[in-house]
């Protein structure tokens, strides 16, 4: 199984030091799964303009390549504007529309209000059904308060996080499974 973490925004650190404890908490409970962290921060991703994403070069090819590659997919993602940033919208863009078809998404968020928790029914969870991905329905959201200079103070807040990464693996192991269950009917 390759499940690849996806920090999706380039400014801020609170989002990634959620996902760097997502990654870890994965990489110790399931140590034979391939486990990814992509900062989009560290990646110089172009504009989509329409082409496959196969037809990208340098970074940009590498960040899709590995999102249309892995089995499951952990998005982070601050909330700017009451909105996800330009820079995981245009990673969806880059992609085809089916790109998450057979794939397990979850989501974890960090924001700066409590009201904001409705971006991610309202914008990212239509997003991710449109493109055909199976969605871990809980997702941690993760407020201001939750963080003391660069560091998640709230131990609700990794309860949170363990969970996702076992849903997250759960839900994956059980879909996979139905799948080759599924093609093993057809005999050839």
């Amino acid at each position: 199984m390759k499940i690849v973490g996806l920090s999706g925004s380039k400014v801020g650190s609170k989002t990634r030091t959620a996902m760097d404890y997502t990654i870890k908490t994965v990489t110790e409970k399931y140590p034979n799964i391939d486990v990814t962290l992509i900062d989009l921060a560290e990646y110089d991703v172009q504009f989509s303009d329409g082409r496959n994403y196969l037809e990208y070069e340098g970074d940009t090819k590498y960040v899709a390549q590995s999102l249309m590659e892995a089995d499951a997919i952990i998005i982070g993602t601050p909330i700017f504007q009451a909105s996800i940033p330009a820079t995981l919208k245009n990673i969806f863009d880059l992609l085809p529309i089916n790109a998450f078809r057979d794939k397990v998404v979850s989501m974890l968020v960090t924001a700066g209000s409590s009201k904001h928790y409705l971006i991610v029914e309202q914008q990212l969870k239509p997003i991710l059904t449109y493109m055909k991905a199976q969605i871990v329905q809980t997702y941690v959201f993760i407020e201001e308060k939750d963080f003391y200079q660069k560091e998640i103070t709230n131990d609700d807040v990794f309860f949170r996080i363990d969970r996702l990464a076992e849903d997250t693996v759960i839900l994956t192991e059980t879909y996979t499974n139905i799948r080759e269950a599924k093609e093993a009917e057809y005999g050839f």
